[in-house]
């Protein structure tokens, strides 16, 4: 057998004209969080090319620690994407790439055996995986996250342990409250109002598994803007967090139950998690080689729109509600930017009802270092990526922030716990839930 055969899978091989698309003029540099906090070029897009390039010669092996390492230490946020003047796939190389990892290297450390484990034999498994969050909302409910925390024994014994119990305590509800300028003022009413039309929700494994007071706000905003909204029962995680480690097919197997299970609902599907939302319009690249669903995943990713996308607000005017609380300002989520390109709808749906209580975030469009379980696999670099983005939050002097990704959630959220920050973190339907109460805009 030949050296390369065995030690890469080929998957890279297949995409060598997008590899070599890269011309490395080194654009991407300053807009990687990773480069910019080493300055090692292998840190960098252009640098981890130039490895996917010697692995897909056969120069270099697939399973070699110069590889895995920097691939490893990649956050995916794509944000080189939006710079790069070739147009370069990075986050379609990315993902090929540590696919060849895994199919090189049977044998990984036991934070990346352990998440492997989790993805293959509990996530799949919506009886296992229901099983598992509510065990975490038990024991997020009885403040023994919070307690550990408070003794600093977890901080003592590993920085890994204390960040996993702060990301738990993080997903904590926080609440919003919008208090009446006038009392006998009337709310503003969505610009849509009165328009009846049909969409489905997809839940997500995070935000249904500690975050469903989202969806329920997502459903409360939605039905006000005149949507009937139906949720599929038989859909599942994703695929994200599969991809991002590797596993291809664990990834492709969800995206097939997922599109089938919207197939017999012709209608816009909804989301309000980033990544999740980019992993959806992805399933078209994903299953490009499934002769029975290529077309199909192609038609379920043009169905995907954010919570931002499918209502209209209005621009921002002097309202019946004040934020309490505030100011409130909003963090980019990475996918929901570069992924699903719907940032912008997000923060527009946001500054609608906020008005004057909001303020600008620098460096709102730049990686939390979150990026799904990389927080708990690379806690140093993630740590160092955050720690920019909580001086950020402190300089603007906001109070409350809001992300449109609940791993973005907890990372920053976390973040401000262990930095002692006063902080309150929120989706941003979240808020306009909030506003519509205050508003009266919802029936009794």
């Amino acid at each position: 057998m030949s050296t390369q055969t065995s030690t890469q899978s080929g998957l890279l091989s297949k995409e060598r004209e997008k590899i070599l698309a890269c011309v490395h003029c080194g654009l991407c540099l300053e807009s990687c969080p990773t480069y910019r906090a080493t300055g090692n070029e292998n840190d960098g897009p252009r640098g981890r090319i130039y490895l996917m390039r010697a692995v897909e010669e056969g120069k270099l092996r697939a399973d070699s620690a110069i590889f895995e390492r920097h691939i490893d230490r990649c956050l995916g946020c794509r944000a080189c994407e939006q710079v790069c003047p070739s147009g370069v796939e990075y986050g379609n190389l990315l993902e090929l790439s540590r696919a060849e990892i895994r199919a090189a290297k049977k044998t990984r450390g036991i934070a990346y055996t352990l998440q492997s484990w989790v993805l293959r034999y509990i996530w799949p498994h919506p009886g296992r995986l229901a099983l598992l969050f509510w065990s975490a909302r038990v024991f997020r409910g009885l403040r023994l996250a919070w307690l550990a925390l408070e003794t600093g024994i977890p901080t003592l014994v590993s920085r890994r342990m204390a960040l996993a119990l702060a990301l738990l305590e993080s997903s904590r509800p926080v609440r919003i409250k919008f208090s009446r300028n006038d009392p006998d003022a009337t709310g503003r009413a969505p610009v849509s109002e009165g328009i009846e039309r049909n969409a489905s929700l997809f839940t997500g494994c995070v935000t249904a598994g500690l975050f469903d007071r989202v969806n329920n706000a997502t459903l409360r905003v939605l039905r006000s803007n005149g949507f009937k909204t139906e949720i599929p029962e038989d859909q599942a995680c994703c695929g994200a967090l599969h991809l991002h480690s590797g596993d291809v097919e664990g990834a492709r197997q969800l995206a097939r139950r997922n599109i089938r299970a919207f197939d017999s609902i012709e209608s816009p599907i909804i989301t309000n998690a980033g990544g999740c939302g980019a992993m959806l319009v992805n399933y078209g690249h994903l299953l490009a080689d499934d002769p029975e669903l290529a077309e199909r995943a192609v038609s379920f990713g043009s169905r995907i729109k954010d919570i931002g996308q499918a209502i209209d607000l209005g621009t921002s005017n002097e309202s019946a509600c004040h934020l309490e609380g505030g100011p409130a300002t909003y963090d980019a989520s990475c996918h929901l930017l570069h992924g699903q390109k719907a940032s912008d709808a997000a923060l527009g749906m946001l500054g609608a009802v906020i008005g004057k209580d909001f303020v600008t975030l620098a460096g709102s469009d730049v990686c939390c270092g979150g990026a799904g379980v990389y927080n708990l696999l690379e806690p140093e670099l993630s740590s160092h990526v955050l720690n920019e983005k909580l001086d950020n939050v402190k300089a603007s002097g906001a109070k409350i922030l809001a992300t449109g990704n609940p791993g973005c959630h907890m990372q920053i959220r976390a973040g401000a716990m262990l930095r002692g920050i006063d902080l309150k973190v929120c989706h941003p339907v979240e808020i306009v839930d909030a506003y519509y109460q205050c508003s009266g805009l919802y029936e009794d």
